[in-house]
């Protein structure tokens, strides 16, 4: 299945890559060689290629993440870049795959799902000795796919490619993304599960991480009772992407859980320190290194709203809204530790493996608040209700979560300050000035008062505490509404405002002067607008 198309000068670049594709290697693969969707047993992959497609033509590109792969310098302007993040050509030593896994889905087992519209084209190893898997999303078919073609469509790539990167620049941990490529090939999608599909435009995204491993490639071999498989996978993983931890053994399989415990918790205080919401954690999106993976129908709080979910599937239940991401990722965790108990066998271990995590989130996130707020540290007898009061503060009236407290930084005044003229820096941050009546100005006033007091005991200068605040408290996230603009755009044929926001998302703590066009909260006509407000799984 390796690549043996001729070399191209590009390509000739390209092949300096070190594939190293050490887990089609050193584990089991599929006996079955037919792309076709079925149930695969006793592997841990199967060997599948990209599809041809007519017209790649790159879109967009992200020049970080090449210098992570060491890629030449001017290799996305080079023709065949394209042809090869599209999967119709193959570098030498890319040994093609798709991966089986699991999962829970909106808290039901769901058997086999797999990569069913992801194809890795393997792992290389760089100059400074990081290993990178690059995997195209939207290249074509696998078994895995089940009633799925394997592609994707424009407007679900853009959404992707440019989160990946904008919530890196974030600070959050989060696979990342090289390139987004047209296909020229047309894809049929029902995007509102209405019985009225339509073609849209094709495209493949290069999505690139040390490892795309998920819980639920643990979970299906437990589920199948094929033990030697889930300990082969385990040990793989562990000398692998947690070499730190030793050779693996029971001891080690517990500390390895511990270590997937702290790391996703560190994960979700990011989420909620920036008002993401993943949309769908699902146990099969969920990484053992801790990284935001698959973006679906994601979205950032405008309003805040603990409530809110930018999933149409699971608008009724509301599982997987803002408020309940903490508590989501212990009840996957948990559905890790019982995939990986047969090899420990040791429920208590993995049991205070799960307080872990929750202590190490009670701890990140009153760490992380106390960063927002620009205090020095969370102090629990002050501050558990300070916080309290603001996270109320925020749902009295329709109030925008990333412009609020980007404006925090500006309050000044004490206790003979007007209601008013602490607000007034706030302004911006309300989508219905109207709501704030008397009442609720004053009790906003008040948690001001108190705030500004709070502030002041740490004795930082108000330069240092915006300085600091500033740091943490975006002021360009990529809002559902700029997303949708960019896919309006591109869909006409114009990728500008792809380029445009990749671009402003590099740098979302700076004011960036002549671009408070992208801070602004979304506009009323985005309200319900599909696309701008929630979104389908559908892609």
């Amino acid at each position: 299945m390796k690549s043996s198309q001729n070399h191209h000068p590009f390509l000739a670049g390209l092949d300096t890559f070190a594939f190293d594709n050490r887990f089609v290697r050193e584990l089991p693969g599929d006996s079955e060689t037919a792309n076709r969707p079925r149930q695969v047993t006793g592997a841990c992959y199967s060997r599948v290629s990209p599809i041809q497609v007519k017209e790649p033509k790159l879109v967009a590109h992200s020049p970080e993440v090449g210098r992570l792969l060491d890629l030449p310098e001017g290799a996305f302007r080079h023709d065949d870049f394209a042809q090869v993040f599209a999967g119709n050509r193959l570098p030498m030593g890319a040994d093609p795959y798709a991966t089986c896994y699991g999962g829970h889905q909106f808290g039901n087992w769901a058997g086999q799902l797999g990569d069913g519209r992801a194809i890795n084209l393997g792992e290389i190893v760089n100059s400074r000795g990081e290993r990178w898997a690059l995997q195209l999303k939207g290249a074509g078919p696998t078994p895995y796919s089940r009633r799925g073609d394997g592609f994707a469509v424009l407007r679900s790539s853009v959404r992707e490619f440019l989160c990946s990167e904008a919530m890196h620049h974030l600070g959050v941990p989060t696979t990342r993304a090289l390139s987004l490529v047209l296909t020229g090939e047309a894809v049929v999608r029902d995007m509102f599960y209405d019985g009225r599909p339509k073609a849209e435009p094709g495209a493949v995204v290069c999505r690139v991480a040390p490892s795309f491993t998920r819980f639920g490639n643990f979970e299906i071999f437990a589920a199948r009772g094929e033990i030697d498989m889930l300990r082969r996978l385990l040990d793989y993983t562990i000398r692998t992407d947690f070499p730190h931890l030793g050779e693996p053994s029971p001891a080690v399989y517990l500390s390895w859980f511990e270590e997937v415990c702290r790391r996703t918790a560190q994960m979700i205080v990011h989420w909620m320190r920036v008002g993401f919401v993943h949309g769908v954690m699902n146990t099969d999106n969920m990484s053992v290194l801790g990284l935001t993976i698959d973006y679906g129908p994601y979205g950032w709080l405008e309003d805040y709203n603990p409530d809110w979910t930018p999933n149409t599937t699971d608008a009724q239940g509301r599982r997987y809204r803002f408020g309940n991401q903490p508590q989501i990722a212990l009840w996957n965790l948990a559905r890790l530790a019982s995939a990986v108990y047969p090899l420990t066998r040791e429920v208590e271990p993995l049991e205070q493996a799960l307080e872990l995590y929750s202590e190490s989130y009670r701890q990140g996130w009153e760490a992380m608040m106390a960063s927002k707020l620009g205090l020095e540290r969370f102090e629990p007898l002050t501050d558990r209700e300070l916080v309290g009061e603001l996270l109320t503060v925020l749902t009295l009236a329709e109030t925008d979560m990333t412009l609020f407290f980007r404006a925090l930084p500006m309050v000044e005044g004490d206790d003979s300050s007007s209601d008013d003229e602490l607000i007034a820096p706030l302004g911006e941050a309300y989508y219905c000035p109207e709501e704030l009546t008397a009442e609720k100005r004053g009790r906003i006033g008040r948690w001001l008062k108190n705030y500004l007091a709070r502030v002041h005991r740490d004795g930082f200068s108000v330069s240092e505490r915006r300085r600091a605040m500033n740091s943490v408290n975006p002021k360009y996230v990529l809002r559902n509404y700029l997303a949708q603009l960019a896919i309006d755009k591109a869909e006409e044929g114009d990728f500008s405002l792809i380029e445009t926001l990749l671009d402003v998302l590099r740098r979302p703590y700076d004011e960036q002067p002549g671009r408070d066009e992208f801070a602004k909260k979304r506009p009323e006509w985005a309200r319900h607008r599909a696309g701008c407000s929630m979104l389908s799984c559908s892609s």
